[in-house]
């Protein structure tokens, strides 16, 4: 069983680094501007947008002008999806008459969804209509995983340097429109249709009430689920149609479709690699990030599995231990956040696999967020060995300076800080103690968790609907935005500073190597552990040493 399900693991790593590489080459003449044979289908949709929006994409925009259109154009969109959810029950397409949300939980849906979070503490199948699963949800899935790969195009163009005499690091709204039209649009059709077809729902009738073998009523939820789940995985946002996700038969009918999903899920961050090599014209810089990403993911797999005897405790029956444990890696590993098992009933070193994933964030990370922050870690990585070799420290030729360093650092600084404050507070205030929570070290990592998954984007979570209280919706709503757009714009100031730099020719320290990955994965993990070692040291580790101090 282990053989075959290692076998089959294998072969998806080696079909979403195939389909990974394929898709950056398009991408590559996506954002180029490349003649398309699509061009006089998608042409005319693309230009009446601009019309609409009445912007110019020709010109280019400096880091600070891409990153408040990004800003207030996602601002935009969380307030049209709040109206959306507050006003749900006035609205068509709700056969099952839900109500309104209330304001607390509108506002932590928003702000959830807008920043790719998906954080859920509802349960959508008893709370949303289709209609707000459509308009609000789904809409605000595409936002942000365009989101994403914009913030990763702008930050690999200031990366790579002047071309074409441009001075700007791109246009935001080309960008964002041609994600959503040319990129989320045809892989999520795509994906639902193969989705469909092996049975996930896909309707827009009410619920039915169908009597069982047993002569009891039972009644069968269904809804727009696939296409849901589509962009759901591919833009890794995670939140599911139901609140118990993915472990629902109608998100997830079989084992195929549960490899497929995290197919799904890996496929655009493996190929924001291969693009940034290609951006730059030298693709053994993407293979390096990749590498890395890789290798990070790895250590994360190993540890989870290290349990192997234990680990079917808890787990979805349909699937079993080693898939369930393998996709709760992979969906903390791309700061996705769907799950196919419940977390309550994950070994510790499982949740500890998990929390790596998440305080780490580029192993391999978000859709294009992910790398984001390995370049983050790589600015920081070659200052460091720059100075212990005794050389400039340079990066693609650019000189990485005390500022760029200062920057790095805040950006990596700013995720302990949204983790572990809120914590404390909810703590001091007895906010866990009002939804039943201990103190013990169980009760801890999922408080922890909570705002790990917030902070990282990530959006799995312990609590659930247990969360639908005003503190937590307010806090975790909070840490999620500040999360999400704080390190974003750090890194596009980065990118927009090293933009204009001269480039050198000499390379004072050569990264396209593969001894390069080994000590960009060695430092990540030592900033990793000195930073994040105390708070998991009483969460799941102490857990974990409990489990063996009961046994022996």
């Amino acid at each position: 069983m282990i053989g075959l399900f290692i076998l089959l693991f294998i072969l998806l790593g080696v079909i979403v680094l195939i389909l990974g590489w394929i898709l950056s080459s398009y991408l590559l003449n996506v954002y180029e501007n490349e003649k398309s044979t699509w061009d006089m289908f998608i042409l005319p949709v693309e230009k009446l947008i601009y019309r609409v929006l009445g912007v110019d994409t020709t010109r280019q925009m400096s880091w600070k002008e891409y990153f408040l259109a990004l800003f207030f154009f996602t601002g935009f969109a969380a307030i049209l999806a709040y109206l959306v959810l507050v006003f749900q029950g006035y609205l068509p397409l709700n056969p099952m008459r839900f109500h309104n949300l209330n304001w607390s939980l509108a506002l932590n849906t928003v702000l959830s969804f807008s920043s790719n979070t998906n954080l859920q503490h509802y349960g959508g199948g008893s709370t949303l209509s289709y209609f707000s699963q459509m308009m609000a949800i789904q809409f605000l899935q595409f936002i942000s995983a365009a989101d994403g790969v914009v913030v990763a195009l702008a930050i690999f163009r200031g990366f790579a340097g002047k071309k074409n005499g441009n001075d700007g690091i791109g246009n935001f709204y080309f960008d964002f429109v041609r994600t959503i039209t040319r990129v989320l649009i045809p892989l999520s059709f795509v994906s639902a249709i193969i989705l469909i077809a092996l049975g996930v729902p896909q309707s827009l009738s009410g619920y039915e009430v169908v009597r069982t073998f047993t002569g009891a009523f039972q009644t069968i939820k269904v809804g727009p689920i696939a296409s849901m789940q589509s962009i759901m995985q591919i833009g890794t946002n995670g939140g599911g149609y139901f609140g118990s996700n993915n472990y629902t038969p109608f998100e997830n009918p079989s084992p195929l479709t549960d490899f497929m999903q995290m197919g799904m899920m890996m496929l655009i961050p493996t190929a924001m690699p291969f693009l940034f090599g290609r951006m730059l014209r030298r693709r053994n810089e993407g293979r390096t990030v990749l590498i890395a990403s890789y290798g990070l993911y790895a250590i994360d797999l190993a540890i989870a599995f290290v349990p192997l005897t234990v680990i079917s405790a808890g787990m979805e029956v349909r699937f079993g231990g080693p898939a369930a444990v393998f996709y709760t890696v992979t969906t903390t590993a791309f700061t996705t956040g769907s799950v196919n098992a419940a977390l309550a009933g994950m070994h510790p070193l499982v949740v500890l696999a998990a929390f790596l994933g998440m305080m780490i964030q580029a192993t391999p990370g978000g859709i294009g967020v992910g790398a984001m922050y390995m370049l983050m870690y790589m600015v920081i990585t070659v200052f460091i060995v720059g100075l212990m070799a005794g050389r400039t420290p340079e990066y693609l030729g650019a000189k990485i300076t005390e500022g760029d360093v200062k920057l790095a650092v805040i950006a990596f600084l700013a995720h302990p800080i949204l983790i572990l404050v809120p914590t404390l507070i909810a703590y001091g205030i007895g906010a866990v103690h009002g939804i039943g929570i201990g103190t013990g070290p169980k009760g801890f990592t999922q408080i922890l968790y909570e705002y790990t998954s917030a902070a990282a984007n990530n959006g799995s979570d312990f609590l659930g609907s247990t969360g639908n209280t005003v503190y937590f919706n307010v806090s975790t709503g909070i840490v999620m935005w500040i999360g999400r757009f704080t390190p974003i714009a750090i890194m596009l100031a980065i990118a927009g500073r090293m933009h204009g730099r001269k480039r050198s020719r000499e390379v004072a320290l050569r990264t396209d190597n593969f001894i390069f990955p080994s000590i960009l994965i060695v430092s990540i993990f030592i900033l990793a552990v000195l930073t994040f070692f105390p708070f998991l040291a009483i969460g799941p580790i102490l857990m974990h040493l409990e489990g063996i101090k009961s046994v022996l």
